[in-house]
């Protein structure tokens, strides 16, 4: 491939000027940073200046390829698929659900992986609620199959199943903003062909560019995903706003019909740790009423699990 420095020509033009990536070039470039061959100052170039152009379809689809390419794979269960549940960022000013989520589709027999970071001083960390459930992280790859088996959700920092991308996530932290790693890492994919992947978002831009490349993704691996808009950045709807979902497969895309009723539910304002794992507790105990907007949400992946 090019030298990084004619790459770097290419995509740091400005938004406007920059030229894209074709995918075997995307696949080579992204191979390399996975890999650390990328040198620290050539390669905070390129993923400020991807961040600054926006990734195009088929650059997400090169990064993808050489992202699966080292990507752990998973023995699971029969049954339905497994639903992929990022968790990147955690929560800022509401009550994190996204662990409610995953314990009512493992209620309803639909294994569950929450897999991730936390790299946010200012948000409360996912983990540490995960943890305060009860659900614990796996430590190695055997494990993490068996635990898939326990009717529980699995829990996995990202390290685990792909330590270069876990490396170029931990780049935030020096260079002050996230990288295409970030929206790479809700597209990673351990159990190709049994998966369902969740593709949280916030931004308009990238519910653009990934329902242009999530058909091509699902296509390739029979797989399934599930693109919906994120509340504060995690896998969860927000209970306010009427939800938004998308639905993929290798026979393409549907705009799921999502109601607009109790839009006025309650904010759950963010409590701390040990008051998030209680109120997921009444939520699943019944002695609150599970928000119409959440209840939404499992139904439609479980549908598309069991599809």
């Amino acid at each position: 491939m090019a030298g990084y420095g004619a790459l770097i020509k290419e995509v740091g033009r400005g938004a406007r000027g920059a030229r894209s990536l074709d995918r075997s070039q995307a696949a080579a470039l992204y191979g390399d940073m996975l890999d650390g061959r990328v040198p620290d100052m050539e390669l905070g170039a390129l993923l400020i200046a991807l961040r600054i152009k926006g990734e195009s379809c088929e650059e997400l689809l090169g990064f993808h390829e050489a992202l699966q390419a080292r990507t752990a794979r998973l023995t699971l269960p029969a049954g339905p698929r497994l639903v992929l549940l990022p968790a990147l960022n955690g929560a800022r000013k509401l009550a994190n659900l996204m662990p409610l989520v995953a314990l009512l589709l493992t209620q309803r027999g639909v294994p569950v992986l929450i897999h991730g970071r936390h790299d946010f001083d200012s948000r409360a960390d996912s983990f540490e609620l995960l943890q305060a459930l009860g659900l614990e992280q796996t430590g190695d790859l055997h494990s993490l199959s068996a635990a898939l088996a326990t009717g529980r959700p699995a829990v996995a920092r990202l390290g685990l199943l792909c330590p270069g991308l876990d490396a170029l996530m931990a780049l935030r932290q020096r260079l002050g903003v996230r990288n295409s790693a970030h929206i790479m890492a809700k597209l990673l994919d351990p159990a190709p062909g049994r998966s369902l992947r969740v593709v949280a978002v916030t931004h308009p831009e990238y519910l653009d560019s990934m329902s242009e490349a999530l058909p091509a993704l699902c296509r390739d691996s029979n797989g399934r995903a599930l693109l919906m808009r994120a509340c504060e950045g995690e896998a969860h709807a927000h209970l306010r706003r009427k939800a938004w979902m998308q639905r993929f497969g290798p026979d393409g895309s549907t705009e799921l019909q999502t109601g607009d009723d109790d839009l006025n539910q309650p904010l759950l304002e963010l409590p701390g740790i040990q008051d998030n794992a209680a109120l997921v507790q009444d939520f699943l105990a019944g002695r609150r009423p599970l928000p119409a907007r959440i209840e939404e949400q499992v139904q439609a992946l479980e549908a598309l699990a069991r599809d």
